[in-house]
């Protein structure tokens, strides 16, 4: 429900297995804190973390480009004693750090331009000496904001949000032998248009985790630029060291999912027309329900990937609508792909009363992606809103 970017807490996530994750809470505030100025009540932007000498330092940035470093004995947190980065400090946004295989932390930050220097041992100013005041630019490498840094097999990877295909919808990323380069553009991770229809930027970071690499991203959500979904997809290398772009899926790290047990409509990772991603009011479903509501005649959603090697013969849509209902034609693989089924929502009185409708649907077999194509009853309102999906199964 917010109207401006971010905000004043930073929540720290962990996890075992990259699907289950555990919540610790607030690890640094600005929210009421006793840090003083420059630091009270200031909005954080998009922060890194390292582990040196023992201890892990949050790198953080507010939306007055004051840039900070703050220190806790644990990933979680509480992150405490921050302090201004000198020389970085009031210049721009958006921190990263590295760690390399000597010791020595560089740090990168910047809007428009990427910075790059050397931070001192007691990490909290810059050796100026190192600057290199424009690693990327907009202009020739699509770098808008939220630089992240990685090294794999001697090779620096500079993953940025990249405005190149007209809004910084993308992770782009630049490689280079040297930590401040120069670094030369290699392409695209992943592109996050469609992923809502108020889709604007994409901030992440590229990760191994047990020996596997993925990319770390963030879709727009509920219709506006303003809330974020965290999303995760493997990755691949090539040989020479470049990483082939990768598409939005449902699955993320689990690979395909069974049709036949229930998915919620809302983790849809395409969306077309006005369709979109909504909360329920917690009084009727629970905090964090989601649906997908304002569907209009021509709308679809997309489900990477379902696996349909038991050929299920039906589909069960759970739907509420307050007037007029509509249907849901399922098609494979694209929005105009093979028809295996027509399912018809019919009004239920209200757009939170959900109802399960099923419909029979013809083999498909195989990994397929899943588009559910909305439409109008032929004697319903084309130019209205038709129903609300809360969930659906095959059988």
């Amino acid at each position: 429900g917010n109207h401006d970017y971010c905000s004043r807490d930073y929540r720290v996530f962990s996890s075992d297995d990259l699907i289950h994750w555990r919540d610790h809470e607030i690890g640094f505030s600005t929210h009421n804190s006793v840090w003083g100025e420059p630091w009270d009540g200031s909005t954080l932007f998009a922060p890194d973390c390292i582990h040196h000498r023992g201890q892990y330092h949050l790198l953080f940035c507010t939306a007055g480009n004051g840039e900070g470093v703050a220190h806790s004995d644990t990933p979680a947190g509480p992150f405490t004693a921050p302090t201004p980065v000198d020389g970085a400090h009031g210049d721009a946004i958006d921190p990263a750090a590295l760690v390399d295989d000597d010791g020595q932390v560089y740090y990168y930050w910047g809007q428009f331009h990427a910075r790059g220097a050397r931070l001192e041992r007691g990490l909290s100013r810059i050796d100026r000496s190192t600057t290199v005041p424009s690693l990327l630019n907009e202009a020739d490498h699509g770098f808008h904001e939220g630089a992240s840094i990685r090294k794999r097999n001697g090779i620096y990877y500079l993953v940025y949000a990249d405005i190149s295909r007209g809004r910084p919808t993308c992770l782009g990323y630049a490689t280079a032998e040297r930590p401040l380069g120069p670094y030369t553009k290699r392409g695209i991770i992943i592109d996050n248009t469609g992923c809502d229809p108020e889709t604007w930027n994409n901030h992440g970071s590229i990760a191994e985790f047990n020996g596997e690499w993925y990319a770390f991203y963030h879709r727009s959500s509920q219709g506006t630029r303003y809330n974020r979904r965290l999303c995760i997809e493997p990755i691949r290398f090539n040989a020479d060291g470049t990483i082939d772009e990768v598409e939005m899926t449902t699955s993320g790290v689990t690979g395909p999912i069974d049709p036949l047990t229930p998915l919620g409509a809302a983790r849809a990772c395409r969306l077309a027309g006005t369709v979109r991603a909504m909360p329920l009011d917690p009084a009727i479903e629970g905090d964090g329900t989601e649906v997908l509501a304002t569907i209009s005649d021509g709308d679809a959603a997309c489900y990477r990937y379902l696996d349909f090697s038991a050929s299920p013969g039906t589909f069960t849509a759970r739907a509420g609508s307050g007037t007029y209902g509509g249907r849901i034609e399922l098609r494979l693989d694209e929005p105009d792909g093979e028809l295996i089924g027509t399912c018809d929502i019919r009004a239920t009185g209200g757009w939170s009363r959900f109802h399960d409708f099923s419909c029979e649907t013809r083999p498909s077999g195989g990994v397929r992606a899943l588009w559910l194509v909305f439409r109008a009853h032929p004697d319903g309102d084309r130019h209205g809103r038709l129903f609300d999906l809360r969930s659906f199964r095959f059988g």
